[in-house]
């Protein structure tokens, strides 16, 4: 980070006026300054001043002078300022968030010292130190403040971390002390930190260690827990003194330190963990930095001095323009500030966890920021300034932002979807999905507020197309997942995340209820879908229809109406809801019925006024009147009473309204009275419990307030006594026993004698309890009391009464215990058998009666026969031993174990006829083993056969038969029973039958007969599997009769008779059929077969297609030509594949063949297009006549072969001649020569081969020498010895034929005589072209073996005069080939000579080369790199080829950067006028100009070089056709510039002349269009400023520094020209590359134009002269004068002109003679150079007179 100086809020004093203290707002909007005498200025954040105001001392008595404030903070709303003052106290004042609003002070806070600086970290505490040492809190809130913490030492200096959670104190002894209010979970410890070795008076807490600085110079970095980690130590620097105040950035990332005018800065590198001191700030006579304070975005730094002002710096790493719309300023490595640029409002980036921000992106219709760091992602929504940090490993860039929920921005990356909701720093959740499309994804956060859910994060996405997950964000769970039988295209949660809407691929729109977890189809053909903002109902289309369900928990009820067009959108607002339907052109607004949708929105929003005052317009009907009651309960849940009211009302529940009406004034009056909520009032709480019907409830409440009346008050208006008397006596009411009288009496008065009597009873009074009883008619309440007091037994006359009132009210039981109880057992026995209390009659009887004991235990079972207790009944029956009635009571409870115990004990003729009752409960059970015990237990066999028969158990049936029964008689039984099975169509149970008795076959008969061929196979192959195929194919035949063919065919099959399938399908013309199970079950072809025939049978045009749609027609094709077809065949082939008619004539012409039809057969091979066959056929047979004729006929070429056939007879005769004639005319003499040879018949070979294969007499003169040699001759002397013989017989041409044959690498001169032998034979004696042949065969095998001049020679013999100049040039005899070319034909003198350059070339014989060739000599040289060489040949040469490879060479250096060298090569050889050069005396024009350290004497040389050869390039352009052309001027401005250079060095070297080359340097400023212009204004301002020019240097260095940032930006657009008007100085130069001038020197540069900036003495105008105009301007802005320059200075001459021979040429007369006089003085070489170069340019020198005037 760097600080650059923006403004001067605050300009300084003369003398020590100290700026005590500054702060900026939280809300970056307020900075204020107290100033020496105690007033407080404000200003905004533009630095204009907008408000002030006074502070006030503690007490006036010590006047206002008599105090300093030492600490001001503001709150964090931003309203409040606290002043810490030295008179001990703290004063906050209000100042309000307008400008100009009343300063008021709202709190005050009282020390025991002097308070020395001040904090305000949090809402409501001030953190401040005092004098004494103390570091104390204060309470805005309470206005109390206390101690934090005590220490003995003046506390100098206080701060806080970047959080504000905690804060470190500075003290006086040098300890530094933290404290935390919230460690937020670093662990870090508490206390005393450091012992600093002075007072750190400069103290600032960054990110990642504590900076402290004092007295002592140095500045020191401590750790985390106080351990050094830096030491900057400037105790030896001279110019630093001590350090006073230190400010850590917002962000924690940079720290500056204030010294005497100085700044120093320090920033974090995050990269290397360590503090890097940037460049300090100094400003010279800044005097003391006093206070520092940073703005809270980080993007300001202001500074308050010794002297009293304020300086406001910007601090920024750099800025950028994203879009041209939005402003980027890095103001640390992890805080930027963004900055929209059409509406000025800002947002703060920052990572909180100090990474470095890397890069910022503006997305989603440039409202969401995007920014990364190396471990996190900021996410920013730049309307709402929500901004979040989340955790985020980079991934390449790899990411896609979705931005459509305003809430939450959706991340995918490989797979993966983020969601991170803006303002939070965590993932709101994480799911796996591959679904990026946003409509495939729903989120829905906090979208309307529900009671009792204050959170409320959804998320519904697809898992896979056909899978919906819904997921609770919140507890990271999920709450639902939709398998769905289509793919999903479309899904979205409500606003509330309780229902999901989604669609399929089909149309089809389901509702899914979260909670409950059922799914509904909704709508069919759905083309749209929305959920209507801001509630819960849903439009949809359906086709031309429009739906709309206002209560979708019933999604059944759906409001539809017909539309003419396709729902293009929904817009709410103005109190209504439309659709918005597109009707061909037009849009039409279709309104819902808002008062619907406005109810059940506000109910789910809790908002019940707003349903109340919706319901009030309605009017009454069932659906109103529902809403009003779910109104009604809602509102009473809420307490809101007076809707509760108006609903009651509403519904006419009179009762109700009343009741809450008074309690509604009860709550208001309380509220009045004390204030907030009446609801909560006690006697409010319990009339709603009372509502509610919860007494209990409400006693509670009453009795917690101790209002025991109003409890009993309660109670008693309900009438409920008993309640309000335990009331009364839990609380020893002293009204207990008037309210028991007063209760008897309201018993007594509504004739509730029964409880009057339970009242008497309880207060003892007994008699008069059973008086009300029996009167009441409540004898048995009577009795119960007698019986528990022994006192009231006694009175017979009250139990007479009693038990007669008993016996009339037939309460028969309780009498018998009173006539008990009185001992009258006679009569207790019968009252009790009348009331059929037999327990305590047989309890009685045992006692008194035993002989009544057997009767009455049978009663007692009959009455529970009655009772229809039949199980009780049973035992009584026993007792009273009668079995039968016990056998059948146990048969009636189904108390079958009892029943059958109680028939063993009986005998046989008794229990015989219950047994088979018990078998066939029994058999129901399927317990066939008892069942069948009891039937024999019974003598009911048959039955129990029959049980088992039914039951289908024929086993133990048929076992159970035999027992009993004869074997015929159980097959007869059987039978008979199968066969009736069969005739009710129990196949099954018959065939069980028919197998038990051992009769399969009838089984198998009565399958048959049914035709239940499945069954019948399974029983053949079970009992008979040897007749199972057999069965099978007889099953098929029979079926294929029925013409069940499906079924017969699986029979076939299953008899592994395929074909018999096959035929019976072809045979009923179900070919596809016959197709199909000959490919699946028939062999490779067979399916093939049955195609064929299939398509046979179809035949024409229609088996064409079927064997295309089957891939079988060529094959089919084929299939009939081999079984002979053929007619079929060509048909195919002639609908279909014309192709393959051919083949089929030739195979049916070769079964013709076969079958020996000669004639037919030779037809059809001519038709197949192959004649030659017929040939062959006939010859095969030796018809040569026939085979001669078809063959003239169709094939010529065949006809040789015929005569060749008849040929070989002839030979196998022996008959040559014949053999030879019909050879010839065959055109075959080679056969007939192989015959010859064959025959050893060698003349007649040769005589056959000279005569006919003249080609081959050469080969076969071989072949006979070969053979002679054999037999004699050997070798090449063989071959030499018939040459001659050739040569003697005059054949010259088989000699030269035979000589050139010779090949022996052994003797090379045998083989030069034979070649040359035959070259003479074929000159003396062959044709020209044969002997020409001859000779350029022979010539290169001369050259190949060394012989060129031999071969030259032959060459020479036929004039082949290029052909012997190329031997020579072979055999490098380079004087006969010139020799040859000279004297034969001069035309190849020039190949002669291109040759031999190209020789020497490739020799790299360049010395030679340049005798021969000077140009190709220098290229040579010129590849080589020898340019020395190169330039020293040339020189020899013409000036043209000189110029020509000096201007190579200089374009050479200067691409290596040697524009000196190429410049010395100008120098050394002129600069002639070529267009083709001008590029190259540019380039090193613009090289020397760009060049370093030109700007001395010692450069003078190289500029005088310049200088000279421009001045020859100017007096050639002269004299050459580019005269006074633009190339021509742009280089006498060169010259000019050089000159100008040239002449400045040479000045520079004599102190005299100082002003001359400072003038120098500021002419050169009108050419910087051909100079860089930053480094002519760096040149001219330090020039100026050398010799003390300050205003125009202070000019040009300002311009310097503005080009300088041009040059980093790469535009000039944004300089400002205004210094610079009315100047020739041009505004439109190129802009430079690079920077000319070096880091250091141009920050030195930097550090003075500020200094002399805050200096303010200077002017920023350029000196004038008497023109009115710029003094180095040659032209006059008011006039446009164009004044001549000065030879010497470059300055206009106005007056005392020296005037050139030359026109156009002058100089100043003061300069002039300056000039010469300082070349008298000081005999400067240079200087004279110069008046030489001046005399040669100018046409001579003036007069030499000098004045000193």
């Amino acid at each position: 980070m760097q600080l650059k100086h923006l403004r001067t809020l605050l300009s300084p004093q003369d003398g020590a006026a100290k700026v005590t203290c500054m702060a900026w707002s939280q809300n970056n909007a307020k900075f204020a300054v107290c100033t020496v005498d105690r007033v407080v200025l404000l200003y905004d954040e533009h630095g204009e001043r907008r408000d002030k105001f006074s502070t006030k001392p503690a007490d006036m008595k010590y006047g206002r002078k008599s105090y300093m404030v030492k600490g001001m903070a503001f709150s964090p709303d931003s309203t409040k300022i606290a002043i810490g003052q030295t008179d001990n106290i703290i004063y906050v004042y209000k100042i309000g968030e307008d400008w100009g609003d009343k300063k008021v002070i709202c709190n005050k806070f009282i020390q025991t010292s002097a308070v020395t600086c001040l904090q305000w970290p949090a809402e409501y505490i001030i953190v401040f130190g005092l004098a004494e040492g103390k570091v104390r809190l204060a309470n805005t809130k309470t206005n109390k403040s206390s101690t934090i913490y005590g220490t003995d030492s003046y506390v100098v200096s206080l701060t806080t971390n970047c959080s504000g959670k905690g804060i470190l104190s500075g003290h006086a002894d040098g300890t530094i002390v933290r404290y935390f209010f919230d460690d937020e979970g670093s662990g870090e410890s508490q206390g005393k930190l450091v012992n600093h070795p002075c007072p750190p008076y400069a103290l600032a807490w960054a990110t990642n260690s504590i900076v402290a600085a004092g007295c002592d110079r140095r500045i020191v970095a401590y750790g985390k827990e106080g351990h050094v980690l830096q030491t900057f130590d400037y105790s030896r620097d001279p110019l630093e003194r001590e350090f006073t105040t230190a400010a850590a950035s917002p962000g924690g990332q940079s720290v500056v330190l204030g010294s005497y005018d100085r700044l120093r800065v320090l920033n974090w590198s995050p990269r290397r963990n360590v503090w890097e001191e940037a460049k300090p700030k100094e400003i010279a006579n800044l005097y003391t930095i006093t206070a520092l304070a940073w703005k809270r975005d980080g993007s300001r730094l202001c500074a308050g001095t010794l002297c009293g002002g304020v300086e406001q710096f910007d601090c920024c790493l750099r800025r950028s323009i994203y879009k041209n719309k939005f402003e980027l300023t890095y103001v640390g490595p992890s805080q930027v500030i963004v900055k929209n640029l059409s509406s000025g409002t800002r947002v703060v980036l920052k990572s909180h966890y100090g990474y470095e921000v890397e890069e910022v992106k503006i997305l989603g219709k440039e409202r969401y920021l995007v920014a990364h760091t190396s471990d996190t992602l900021l996410l920013g929504d730049l309307t709402t300034n929500r901004l979040s940090e989340v955790a985020w490993q980079g991934s390449g860039g790899n990411e896609k932002y979705f931005f459509e929920n305003e809430n939450v921005c959706m991340i995918f990356n490989a797979g993966e979807l983020t969601l991170v909701e803006y303002g939070s720093n965590d993932t709101l959740g994480s799911v796996r999905t591959e679904f990026m499309n946003p409509h495939l994804i729903s989120v829905r956060i906090n979208e309307r507020c529900q009671r009792g859910m204050e959170d409320n994060k959804k998320l519904a996405y697809l898992v896979d197309i056909k899978t919906i997950a819904v997921v609770d964000l919140i507890g990271g769970y999920n709450i639902g997942t939709i398998s769905h039988e289509s793919r999903v295209d479309w899904l979205e949660l409500n606003e509330t995340g309780h229902k999901l809407l989604f669609r399929d691929r089909k149309l089809r729109l389901h509702l899914y209820d979260i909670e409950n977890c059922c799914k509904t189809m909704i709508l069919n053909f759905c083309s749209y879908v929305q959920w209507v903002p801001g509630s819960d109902v849903l439009v949809a289309q359906n086709r031309n229809n429009l739906c709309v369900w206002y209560n979708i928990e019933a999604p059944e009820r759906v409001t539809t109406s017909s539309i003419r067009g396709d729902v293009v959108g929904l817009e709410r607002g103005g109190g209504k809801t439309e659709v918005m339907v597109t009707e061909g052109v037009t849009t039409v607004a279709y309104t819902l019925d808002e008062g619907l949708i406005e109810f059940g929105t506000a109910i789910d929003d809790g908002n019940y006024t707003r349903a109340t005052a919706f319901l009030e317009t309605l009017e009454m009907t069932p659906e109103t009147e529902a809403m009003w009651k779910t109104l009604s309960k809602l509102s009473l849940e809420a307490k809101q009473l007076h809707i509760a009211e108006r609903c009651f009302s509403a519904l006419g529940h009179v009762a109700k309204a009343r009741f809450l009406h008074e309690t509604n004034e009860i709550a208001d009056q309380v509220s009045r009275e004390y204030g907030g909520e009446g609801t909560d009032f006690y006697q409010v709480r319990a009339r709603l419990a009372m509502l509610e019907k919860n007494y209990k409830l409400a006693e509670m409440i009453f009795l917690e307030q101790n209002a025991v009346e109003e409890a009993m008050d309660m109670y008693q208006e309900l009438h409920r006594w008993d309640e309000c008397i335990a009331v009364a006596e839990a609380k020893g009411h002293p009204a207990l026993e008037k309210l028991r009288r007063g209760y008897y009496q309201w018993l007594m008065d509504t004739q509730q004698e029964e409880r009057a009597g339970e009242l008497q009873e309880s207060q003892g009074d007994g008699l008069a309890a059973i008086s009300l009883y029996l009167k009441a008619g409540l004898p048995a309440k009577a009795a119960r009391l007698v019986l528990n007091r022994e006192e009231l037994l006694a009175n017979t006359e009250l139990v007479e009464h009693i038990t007669a009132a008993l016996i009339k009210g037939e309460l028969y039981e309780r009498a018998g215990d009173l006539f008990e109880k009185i001992r009258n057992p006679q009569r207790a026995l019968e009252c009790y058998c009348k009331g059929s209390a037999f327990m305590k009659a047989v309890e009685l009887a045992r006692l008194a009666f035993p002989v009544e004991v057997v009767r009455l235990e049978e009663a007692w079972g009959d009455h529970l026969v009655q009772q229809k207790q039949l199980d009780a009944a049973i035992n009584h029956y026993i007792e009273a031993r009668c079995s039968i009635k016990a056998i059948e009571a146990a048969l009636g409870a189904r108390q079958w174990k009892k029943a059958i115990y109680i028939l063993d004990l009986q005998d046989q003729n008794t229990a015989s006829k219950y047994y088979p009752r018990v078998a066939q409960h029994y058999a129901s059970l399927q317990e066939y083993e008892i069942a069948e015990e009891l039937y024999a237990k019974g003598d009911r066999t048959k039955d129990a056969i029959d049980m088992y028969t039914q039951a289908g158990r024929w086993e133990q049936a048929h076992k159970l038969a035999m027992k009993c029964m004869r074997p015929e008689d159980v097959s007869v039984l059987y039978i008979t029973q199968a066969q009736e099975m069969e005739k009710q169509g129990k196949y099954r149970e018959a065939e069980r039958l028919y197998v038990t008795v051992e009769e399969p076959d009838l089984a198998i008969s009565m399958f048959k007969k049914h035709k239940l061929y499945d069954d019948m196979i399974r029983l053949v192959g079970k009992h008979h599997p040897d007749l199972l195929s057999d069965t099978h194919l007889h099953l098929g035949k029979e079926l294929e009769a029925e013409g069940r063919l499906q079924e017969a065919e699986y029979h076939y099959l299953e008899a592994q008779e395929w074909k018999a399938t096959v035929n019976m399908y072809r045979s009923n013309g179900l070919w596809e059929e016959a197709y199909r199970v000959a490919k699946t079950h028939g062999g490779a072809n067979a399916h093939k077969h049955v195609a064929y025939l299939w398509a046979k049978s179809l035949g024409g045009e229609a088996a064409v297609r079927l064997l295309n749609k089957l891939g079988l027609l060529e094959a089919a094709i084929d299939h009939a030509a081999d079984n002979c077809s053929f007619e079929f065949a060509f048909e195919l082939s002639r609908l279909a594949l014309k192709h393959k008619t051919p083949e089929i004539h030739l195979r049916y012409a070769m079964y013709l063949e076969d079958e020996g039809k000669f004639e037919e057969a030779e037809a059809e091979f001519i038709k197949a297009g192959k004649p030659k066959e017929a040939v062959l056929m006939f010859v095969h047979n030796q018809d040569w006549e026939a085979a001669q004729r078809v063959a003239e006929a169709h094939d010529p070429d065949s006809v040789a072969e015929v005569l060749v056939g008849q040929a070989r007879g002839a030979l196998e005769e022996k008959d040559f001649q014949k053999a030879e004639g019909l050879l010839l005319r065959a055109q075959r003499p080679g056969l007939a020569l192989n015959y010859y040879k064959e025959a050893g018949l060698w003349s007649d070979a040769l005589r056959i081969c000279k005569d006919y294969v003249p080609s081959q007499l050469e080969a076969l003169q071989e072949e006979y020498e070969r053979e002679a040699t054999k037999k004699g001759a050997r070798g090449m002397e063989g071959l030499v010895e018939q040459a001659r013989q050739w040569e003697q017989a005059g054949e010259y041409s088989r000699a030269v034929d035979c000589y050139l044959k010779v090949r022996d690498a052994g003797s090379s001169s045998l083989v030069e005589k034979c070649w040359l032998k035959a070259a003479e034979l074929s000159i003396k004696f062959l044709p020209p072209p044969r002997s020409l042949e001859v000779v350029r065969a022979v010539g290169p095998q001369l050259i190949g073996i060394g012989k060129p001049s031999a071969a030259a020679e032959l060459y020479l013999n036929l004039d082949l005069v290029k052909e012997a100049i190329d031997a020579f040039i072979e055999g490098e005899e380079w004087n006969k080939a010139k020799r040859v070319a000279k004297e034969l034909d001069p035309r190849y003198e020039d190949y002669v000579d291109q040759c031999y350059k190209h020789f020497l070339k490739s020799q790299g014989k360049v010395d030679s080369l340049v005798g021969v060739d000077v140009v190709a000599a220098l290229d040579l040289y010129v590849e080589q790199g020898q340019w020395d060489k190169c330039i020293e040949t040339a020189t020899k040469q013409n000036y043209k080829i000189l110029h020509k490879y000096v201007a190579l060479y200089a374009t050479h250096l200067i691409r290596e950067g040697g524009y000196a060298q190429a410049l010395a090569l100008y120098v050394q050889h002129g600069a002639p006028a070529n267009p083709q050069n001008f590029n190259i005396y540019k380039r090193i024009f613009t090289d020397m100009v760009s060049s370093p350290g030109t700007n001395s004497a010692e450069a003078y040389h190289s500029w005088a070089d310049l200088r000279d050869v421009l001045f020859n390039l100017c007096e050639n352009l002269v004299k050459s056709s580019e005269a006074n052309s633009p190339a021509h001027e742009e280089f006498e401005t060169m010259l000019l510039i050089a000159h100008y250079y040239a002449t400045r060095s040479a000045a520079q070297s004599v102190k005299e002349l100082e002003t001359v080359a400072a003038r120098l340097s500021v002419s050169l400023l009108r050419h910087t269009q051909l100079l860089p212009a930053d480094k002519a204004f760096y040149e001219a301002g330090i020039a100026a400023k050398a010799v003390g020019w300050e205003n125009m240097a202070f000019i040009f260095l300002n311009r310097f520094l503005d080009l300088t940032d041009a040059i980093e930006e790469g535009t000039l657009d944004a300089l400002d020209h205004s210094d610079f008007q009315d100047t020739d100085i041009p505004f439109e130069v190129p802009l430079p590359a690079k920077q000319h001038v070096p880091e250091t020197q141009r920050e030195e540069v930097r550090d003075w134009v500020l200094t002399v900036s805050m200096d303010q003495r200077l002017e920023q105008v350029l000196p004038r002269d008497e023109r009115g105009a710029y003094e180095a301007s040659l032209v006059a802005a008011s006039t446009g004068v164009r004044a001549l320059p000065c030879l010497i200075t470059g300055y206009p001459i106005l007056r005392n002109k020296i005037e050139f021979k030359r026109p156009g040429k002058a100089a100043n007369k003061k300069n002039w003679n300056k000039f010469l006089m300082a070349i008298k003085t000081s005999h400067s070489p240079m200087c004279q150079d110069v008046l030489k170069f001046i005399s040669q340019w100018c046409g001579g020198l003036p007069s030499t007179s000098f004045s000193f005037q």
